[in-house]
């Protein structure tokens, strides 16, 4: 199951306040900014720097574009 769209628009990175960017294949939510993805449990977002992973240049690269 997806994300709500009306849900991914509130909501920000933790650290930056930024915008983050749905990932539905990868169920994670994307800040490119701090280079982090923050991972989907259960349809849950969990935006808690400690849980998120650091994303590859490349990967950062790929969400920027």
């Amino acid at each position: 199951m997806a994300l709500k769209a009306a849900l991914t628009e509130i909501l920000a990175c933790p650290l930056c306040k930024g915008k983050l960017k749905y990932d539905q294949a990868g169920q994670q939510l994307v800040c490119t900014f701090d280079r982090l993805a923050y991972p989907i449990r259960d349809n849950i977002p969990v935006l808690l720097a400690d849980e998120a992973r650091e994303l590859t240049l490349e990967e950062t690269e790929q969400w920027r574009s």
